[in-house]
């Protein structure tokens, strides 16, 4: 005799957005369950009745059977007394209810919707918006949970008779798809200040990027400014237009076999293109490669992704007479400094005078989502810029106490990203981008706005940097609450902590270019003994003088000047050096060592970032950046070129003694000094005397790495802690990286790095907020 059963199942996770609902209702029907499944907004609630042992095949497959591209957290299932018998299973409306939220980011178009992308039987055949339970907007068209039509941008598209078939029946692809729509009831494309529309509108954006033109074009988290990557002409002026003399662009390639022709490709690098998220990866360029130098001058690798929107597969193909380049110049659609442009009165105020054209579309974008960039760390992804695809997909962080502790961190100020904790989930937002300009500091205002109302939260205390003149401090204080201040290389090394799920104290080594230290000096270059609740300043970079506020990390020739008169102490000297060197004009070294001696516009610093530029700069490799971080990635490139070239035991070494001074247990607050000041002298010594630059280039990273390493050495002899995290926008350069990792692990270091979450300023938010949610709980 069988016996029946009723049982209450909650699934958390990513389960909205991702076709969760109709999956599990296909489950039961294979497993003869009665009841129903319905979104409460934290979790999916399931009442399933029937045959126990049928109850536990469900369960079971449930867990092991979920949609591709849900994310099963915690499954609870337990048996409950219902005095309603169910003949049926349905998906019911969706409920709200307060608890921890998982918002679904975007996702990729699927490889079953390319296909009928461009079936000529299919009714949603062209279609660019076309889309299912397993693929399209989700983040970016979201108005509140639960993920339902009605709360989204979708809503204002009442369906078609076809698509609210195929939303109903449970044997659809399209069953309870939110965005489901096609070309009689979808979206529409457009060209902004012409006639044309829909096919027409493809067809003309095709020609003018076959004519070697420019056009800006509406996708899923915002425009892009888009041109032939093969076309020098079209790229260089593209640079022009955007004011980018030689930041990368990244580029769009038609299809995988198009990266394998332009690029050296592992299994790993593969997988991650052709993954549901869709990331710029960069890539190590071939030697033949078609793309224009123009694309990365001076870089061995591109940013490179694949159409991950329909709108952009039909620029590649529309089955058209049309012929387009299957590589395409792919760059977030903005003015510098600004955030990505994500309506038709954003594109008209700061793309038309870009571009040739902008197609665009009516589909609301509510919150902007620029693309993901990454690298590979042995094997593995290395976050560069978190973004479509992996926000808002929460940070877990476990606590010891209380569980709903909420807050909200501002981020850097540079490469922002905020976060928002509730409990021991961390949500990270988008990238924001740079917070110098006034649209992207409306833009962090709105969307932290959106992020806190979806995920119902009422933060206790915001979070931002020590720097009183920082925008993210005064878009703290406009919360009204209670505001801590968290110093900007120990939030990096909290985020890493954070990633890793790490809370024994650990040796924090924080390298980027700034950051506003406890004495009021500039930091960058810093030794940490660190938990997440706080820190001590254990050491950092021989400190030197830094001259010419903003100037002087555009300009490392400046850096250069300056650490040069510190170590010479003397004009005529100093002068020579300069001279033999090349770096500046000897009126402009004057104006410097002038500035010097009279602390004008002059800082205390202890900065990586400008030590990798000012160590460019002395060798000829980069005295000038355009970009944030030109010069010293210049540095790292000429170095892992002769790493590649010279074998190991033939390497020119700096081999002085690199031990920590005997001050190292100073109870100054400042720690002790690395000898990078020597190691400065001696590349200066070694290229006045024709040393290769390469060489010494490869040399400073060796050297560093094992300063570092000398250092955690005699930290882990004064504390007995045994684990190094690694973080700070410098370890983007997987050169030291690696040097710095190996090193530390032949000394039996246990080391954090980071890997989805960003090392430089993109990834501070997430170390803010822990680190204020402990020092809340600690206060209670």
């Amino acid at each position: 005799m069988m016996q029946y059963t009723t049982q209450e199942i909650k699934v958390y996770g990513i389960v909205q957005g991702v076709g969760f609902r109709p999956t599990v209702s296909r489950h039961a029907a294979c497993c003869g369950i009665y009841g129903y499944v319905c979104n409460k907004g934290p979790y999916v609630q399931i009442l399933a009745q029937g045959d126990e042992g049928a109850v536990s095949d469900f369960v079971a497959k449930i867990e092991k059977e979920p949609p591709d591209r849900a994310v099963i957290l915690k499954i609870d299932a337990v048996p409950v007394e219902s005095s309603v018998s169910y003949d049926s299973f349905e998906i019911v409306e969706s409920e709200k209810e307060t608890g921890e939220i998982f918002i679904p980011p975007d996702i990729a178009i699927c490889e079953e919707c390319k296909r009928e992308l461009y079936d000529k039987t299919d009714r949603r055949y062209l279609h660019p918006f076309i889309n299912c339970t397993c693929c399209g907007p989700r983040l970016t068209i979201l108005d509140s949970l639960p993920y339902d039509r009605e709360r989204t941008s979708m809503k204002s598209f009442e369906m078609c008779p076809s698509c609210r078939n195929e939303y109903y029946d449970p044997k659809s692809r399209r069953y309870d798809a939110q965005p489901v729509c096609c070309n009689e009831c979808g979206p529409r494309v457009y060209l902004i200040g012409r006639p044309e529309h829909d096919q027409a509108a493809i067809r003309y954006a095709r020609q003018v990027l076959h004519d070697g033109g420019i056009i800006a074009v509406k996708g899923i988290g915002g425009f892009h400014l888009c041109c032939d990557a093969k076309n020098a002409s079209a790229v260089e002026r593209l640079r022009r237009q955007k004011n980018r003399p030689a930041k990368p662009f990244a580029v769009m390639m038609r299809d995988i076999e198009t990266v394998e022709r332009e690029c050296l490709l592992t299994k790993e690098q593969r997988d991650i293109l052709c993954g549901h998220q869709k990331p710029i990866l960069l890539l190590e360029k071939r030697k033949k490669s078609s793309l224009s130098r123009a694309i990365a001058p001076g870089n061995p690798k591109v940013g490179v992704m694949l159409p991950y929107a329909p709108i952009q597969l039909l620029l590649f193909d529309n089955q058209d007479e049309v012929n387009v380049s299957d590589t395409l110049v792919m760059t977030s659609g903005n003015t510098s400094g600004a955030p990505i442009c994500r309506e038709d009165a954003d594109a008209q105020a700061e793309l038309i005078s870009l571009c040739d054209m902008v197609l665009s579309h009516d589909r609301d974008i509510r919150m902007r989502a620029d693309d993901t960039v990454m690298d590979m760390f042995e094997g593995r992804e290395y976050m560069i810029r978190r973004s479509r695809g992996y926000a808002p997909l929460p940070q877990f962080v476990q606590s010891n106490g209380e569980q709903h502790i909420q807050v909200i961190a501002m981020g850097g100020e540079l490469k922002n990203s905020f976060c928002v904790g509730k409990g021991d989930l961390f949500y990270m937002s988008p990238y924001i981008g740079d917070m110098e300009d006034i649209r992207t500091v409306e833009a962090h205002r709105e969307s932290a706005a959106r992020f806190l109302d979806m995920l119902e939260v009422k933060p206790q205390a915001a979070v931002c940097d020590l720097h009183p003149k920082y925008n993210t401090t005064v878009l703290a204080e406009e919360y009204k609450i209670p505001i801590i201040r968290v110093q900007h290389h120990y939030a990096h090394i909290v985020s890493c902590m954070a990633e890793n799920n790490y809370k024994d104290p650990v040796i924090g080594v924080s390298f980027d270019g700034t950051g506003y230290g406890t004495d009021h000096t500039i930091w960058g270059g810093e030794l940490l003994l660190a938990d997440t609740c706080s820190f001590k300043r254990a050491g950092h970079i021989a400190s030197f003088i830094q001259i010419g506020g903003d100037l002087s990390a555009k300009e490392g020739w400046r850096i250069a000047v300056s650490m040069l008169y510190g170590l010479y102490k003397d004009e005529t000297k100093t002068l020579e050096a300069v001279t033999a060197l090349g770096l500046c004009t000897e009126a402009d070294a004057k104006i410097l060592i002038r500035m010097y001696d009279r602390k004008m516009n002059a800082v205390t610093s202890t900065s990586a970032g400008r030590l990798f530029d000012a160590v460019s700069a002395v060798l000829g490799i980069c005295s000038h950046s355009t970009f944030e971080g030109e010069a010293s990635t210049a540095l790292q490139f000429a170095a892992e070129a002769y790493e590649k070239q010279v074998p190991r035991g033939e390497r020119l070494r700096w081999t002085e003694d690199k031990a920590i001074p005997a001050s190292a247990e100073s109870s100054d607050d400042s720690g002790f000094a690395l000898q990078t000041d020597r190691l400065f002298a001696w590349i200066v010594q070694m290229r006045q005397t024709g040393a290769d630059a390469s060489a010494l280039a490869f040399a400073f990273h060796e050297a560093l790495s094992e300063m570092i390493a000398e250092a955690c050495v005699e930290l882990r002899r004064q504390t007995k802690r045994n684990t190094v995290a690694l973080s700070g926008g410098v370890f983007q350069n997987l050169l030291l990286l690696k040097l710095c990792r190996s090193q530390l692990q032949a000394l039996d270091f246990e080391v954090l790095i980071h890997h989805l979450i960003p090392p430089n300023d993109g990834g501070l938010a997430l170390g803010q907020a822990v680190v204020a949610r402990n020092i809340i709980q600690n206060t209670k």
